[in-house]
């Protein structure tokens, strides 16, 4: 099941399967923003501060609108990826920078609302990013990508790339 997991993840990321390389590799290469960003919000959430969220706010948004020159790849490739048959991370497909946009729409909204005192607004975003950043990390279910497939037509292959599916 593992296997299937990190395929369906691969494609729910946008990204063609790798002939050489294995996909558990790929996976892990992909979740390395996962496990960058993970820690932040739950430290920013701890805080409660809007300068960890805005600051995370500024990187997400610079990793989707700027795919070429994310800060997340380009630290996984020149750290991590430099490892023998380590996997390099090109610029974004469009599924993985709609769930990175997606990202960053919490991230500035959470950092909004603690600026303006709203903290049950907070709480409450701060929740939601918390469970999609454990069910990346830990179930290889990527909600951004998947949410991604289906506003864009693509329903049956979104239920197929679920973790426990056979695969896509």
């Amino acid at each position: 099941m593992a296997a299937a997991a990190d395929r369906n993840f691969i494609l729910q990321q946008g990204v063609e399967l790798p002939e050489g390389a294995s996909c558990r590799l790929v996976s892990s290469a992909l979740l390395f923003q996962a496990r960058v960003v993970g820690p932040v919000v739950l430290v920013g959430t701890i805080l409660q501060s809007p300068v960890v969220f805005g600051v995370l706010a500024a990187a997400l948004w610079w990793s989707s609108l700027l795919p070429r020159w994310n800060p997340f790849d380009a630290a996984y490739n020149r750290t991590l990826g430099r490892r023998p048959g380590a996997p390099a991370l090109r610029p974004s497909p469009t599924p993985r920078r709609f769930a990175q946009g997606m990202a960053a729409t919490f991230a500035t909204g959470i950092a909004a609302s603690l600026a303006a005192h709203l903290s049950i607004v907070a709480w409450v975003l701060e929740g939601f990013f918390l469970v999609a950043v454990a069910a990346l990390m830990f179930g290889r279910l990527c909600l951004g990508s998947f949410v991604y497939h289906l506003v864009s037509g693509r329903a049956a292959f979104a239920m197929d790339t679920l973790p426990w599916r056979r695969g896509a």
